[in-house]
């Protein structure tokens, strides 16, 4: 029975070239208790630093390995080897014997530039790639020997314990073993922006990446809660260690124009043997001409019908178009591969990242009276709000405000700018969002949390889908802030914000309208309590609620994504997007 790195086990399974056990189902599939034991860990205490130190040594450090590379010098000679600079080089070798100096410089210069942009796109391309590596975390904290250690990422091994909280990146492949409310963004590798919530509940041996909740990979970042985990897979061995051998692994095409080129080559050089050999034959058995003279005529023949200047002209287009596509940020590691973007018809591309912009934005309010829209994408709080065509002012709207208000406070994210001036996000996107929406109606959330300070929460849960804070503010007055999903917020509503009473059937018709237009929405809800309350349980979460709206929201499209997919309709090219959305959404 195969063992995990030396560590007994009463899982079967397989051992990799590593010497890392794999059950056979996966360790999504098996139960906390199952990995634990199958990978020599204690629940608690973690691996000793003895234990730690060996495994390391067998399995070796915690990073992708650098695929093995050429030297520049070898990287730029290589760039000869091409049938359109084979063409070009006998053509100058032959031109050069017939002195024809000046054509022999040309053709030689074209070869020369050719190389040096390749020599230059590939080193591009290749620090592209590198950017596979940089998602991987630098830091962990583990536990071993029961006490809790900040190391490298890079020393994180295989069984060790590794606790995660919010605003962290995972630094291996864990299976999950304890946690609260959890969390975590899996776009880098399902491409979805809504965090995935995790539990403790093995899956299905066939479930992909995205349906494994027990796991927790290698890169992604925790929105929301904490959690521990046994790590199952470090370096290479990860999901994302598997993309990036993908990636380092793809295989030389070539593309249509060189295949055109190289058998045109193939053909030109067959036809002008066979002419040369008959004219040869010809001349000197039929006209008896000298030896000598008839091969030079026959030599003069040859490079005649060598179209040297064809090889060079595609050589110089496809440099330019090189150029002119590096300057719009797009590499292209070999020069014939621009040719092959002339020959796509259908553009398979993904959604999340790549036609949108992989963050959650409010863009529709659901007053109890009004539909209110949102302008402004992503996290910048840039934008305004307009009823129809009609722009309106949020700070004279006390609904809208209130709504806003309730956004920020029952809230755990938050956003900054970084040093390059972009706004970044620090929690869950949807929470994000909300922010975005309250700072865009002019509210400051220093000044709000400082008027109005959190006194106590209950924080969300799938059981409750709902958040609850509560607030006081400096008269005395306390009350409680709602949101979460509608259909459990609106139990808790008795009336809406403007004291009218629910109006169930009105109310659906508008949600099913915002849900065909793809929108995720969130319920907003606000109660006053009992003054001098200090403490929140879920007995307060009572019919006694009045709904101060609710908010849509959507990952919005990239404006640069809108244009190109109008300029690949206009070029013929269909455009087909791969999404594992629903089809409504998708649509």
């Amino acid at each position: 029975m195969p063992t995990a790195a030396g560590v007994g086990t009463t899982l079967q399974g397989s051992t990799t070239d590593r010497g890392q056990f794999i059950p056979p189902d996966g360790w999504h599939a098996c139960s906390t208790d199952e990995v634990l034991e199958a990978l020599g860990c204690d629940s608690t205490g973690g691996l000793s630093r003895a234990e730690a130190q060996r495994r390391l040594e067998a399995h070796g450090p915690n990073r992708l390995p650098e695929a093995a590379r050429r030297g520049p010098i070898a990287r730029f000679l290589l760039q000869f080897h091409n049938p359109l600079i084979y063409v070009l080089l006998g053509a100058g070798v032959v031109t050069f014997w017939l002195e024809h100096y000046i054509d022999a410089g040309v053709i030689v210069g074209v070869v020369v530039v050719n190389a040096i942009i390749g020599f230059v796109q590939e080193g591009k391309a290749e620090r592209a790639l590198d950017a596979v590596r940089a998602m991987l975390a630098s830091r962990a904290v583990v536990v071993r020997d029961g006490e809790r250690h900040e190391i490298d990422a890079a020393d994180v091994v295989p069984g060790d314990l590794v606790l995660v909280e919010s605003g962290t990146k995972v630094p291996a492949d864990l299976r999950l073993v304890r946690l609260r409310n959890l969390r975590v963004n899996e776009a880098a590798l399902t491409g979805e922006s809504v965090p995935v919530e995790k539990d403790l509940a093995a899956a299905d041996c066939t479930a992909p990446v995205g349906d494994r909740r027990c796991m927790a990979y290698s890169g992604t970042v925790v929105t929301y809660g904490q959690a521990r985990g046994v790590v199952v897979a470090t370096g290479p061995g990860t999901e994302i260690g598997r993309i990036g051998t993908l990636v380092s692994d793809v295989g030389q095409i070539v593309t249509p124009l060189v295949r055109r080129l190289d058998q045109f080559a193939k053909q030109i050089t067959l036809f002008i043997l066979v002419v040369g050999a008959l004219t040869f034959a010809y001349g000197h058995y039929v006209a008896q001409m000298p030896a000598i003279d008839i091969f030079l005529a026959v030599v003069g023949l040859a490079v005649a019908a060598i179209p040297e200047g064809l090889p060079a002209i595609v050589t110089i287009t496809l440099a330019i178009g090189t150029t002119l596509m590096a300057k719009a940020r797009a590499i292209v590691r070999r020069l014939p591969a621009v040719e092959t973007l002339g020959s796509v018809t259908v553009i398979c591309t993904d959604k999340t990242g790549t036609l949108t912009r992989n963050e959650m934005t409010a863009v529709e309010v659901l007053l109890p009276r009004r539909t209110v829209h949102v302008s402004g994408a992503g996290y910048a709080p840039e934008g305004g709000f307009r009823i129809g065509d009609e722009p309106m002012d949020p700070q004279a709207q006390a609904d809208l405000l209130e709504l806003s208000r309730c956004a920020l406070l029952c809230n755990d994210a938050a956003l900054h700018r970084d040093p390059s001036g972009e706004w970044e996000l620090v929690g869950d996107p949807t929470e994000g969002a909300l922010v975005a929406l309250a700072l865009k109606a002019g509210l400051d959330a220093s000044a709000e949390r400082e008027r109005l300070p959190r006194v106590d929460e209950i924080p969300f849960e799938s059981e409750r889908c709902y958040m609850a804070t509560l607030h006081h503010d400096h008269a005395g007055r306390a009350f409680i802030y709602v949101k979460g999903a509608p259909e459990r917020v609106l139990q808790l509503c008795a009336r809406s914000s403007d004291g009218a009473a629910m109006d169930a059937s009105a109310l659906s018709t508008r949600m099913e309208e915002s849900a065909r237009q793809g929108l995720r929405l969130l319920a907003l809800a606000r109660a006053d309590v009992q003054p001098g309350t200090t403490a929140l349980s879920e007995a307060d979460l009572a019919l006694r609620f009045e709904l101060l709206g609710l908010v849509g929201m959507i990952d919005p499209p990239r404006p640069e994504a809108i244009a190109a997919v109008e300029q690949c309709r206009k070029a013929g090219v269909r455009v087909k997007m791969i999404t594992g959305d629903h089809a409504v959404t998708a649509a």
